[in-house]
């Protein structure tokens, strides 16, 4: 079997990632992230970034961010320690599936992980206490590409399981979407 199994999401290009845990007396081993396996699921380029967010309080909500192209990115969000709902956000100008958005329950215990295109927004909320996430990234990160939309716009509909507990002003600034976006043209 192979150590990562990428499964296509109901929105394109938007992949499912487990991880085969193999363990021992000793614990257990899984594999991240392998580019043999994900470039055959999209990810062409060179892991550029890999962040680490450490989030506290369940209830506590992160997103809707993305970058504008050319600095675009892929990201594979991996949770390492608690749970989360991490959501996936279609902004690609033109596709079938724009301004609709996906959710999946990532935890350490599932192994589950999301790779998500270019032209998405993303963003999660903590079910757990002491939630830690790695992110890696197909792009670095650049201020001057930095993009976001409201988690709570009512053109996307997105919709959370808990009370926000802690929210950052900047991502509760966000602005609402109006008629005239068209997304992001890649």
């Amino acid at each position: 079997m192979s150590a990562l199994l990428v499964s296509p999401l109901p929105l394109a290009g938007l992949m499912a990632v487990e991880r085969a845990k193999r363990g021992d007396a000793r614990g257990f081993l899984a594999r991240l992230f392998c580019a043999e396996t994900l470039h055959a699921a999209g990810w062409t380029k060179p892991i550029a970034a890999i962040n680490h967010t450490y989030s506290a309080l369940k209830g506590t909500l992160r997103g809707m961010h993305f970058q504008h192209p050319p600095h675009a990115e892929m990201k594979l969000v991996t949770c390492i320690r608690g749970e989360i709902r991490d959501v996936a956000l279609d902004l690609r100008a033109g596709s079938p599936s724009f301004k609709r958005w996906h959710a999946e329950t990532l935890s350490a215990e599932n192994g589950r992980a999301m790779l998500i295109p270019e032209g998405f927004a993303h963003g999660f909320q903590a079910l757990t206490d002491d939630v830690e996430i790695l992110y890696c990234h197909s792009a670095s990160y650049a201020p001057e590409a930095e993009g976001a939309v409201n988690a709570f716009d009512p053109a996307f509909g997105i919709t959370w399981p808990l009370p926000v507990s802690v929210m950052s002003d900047r991502d509760k600034g966000h602005a609402m979407i109006d008629d005239s976006f068209r997304g992001i043209v890649l």
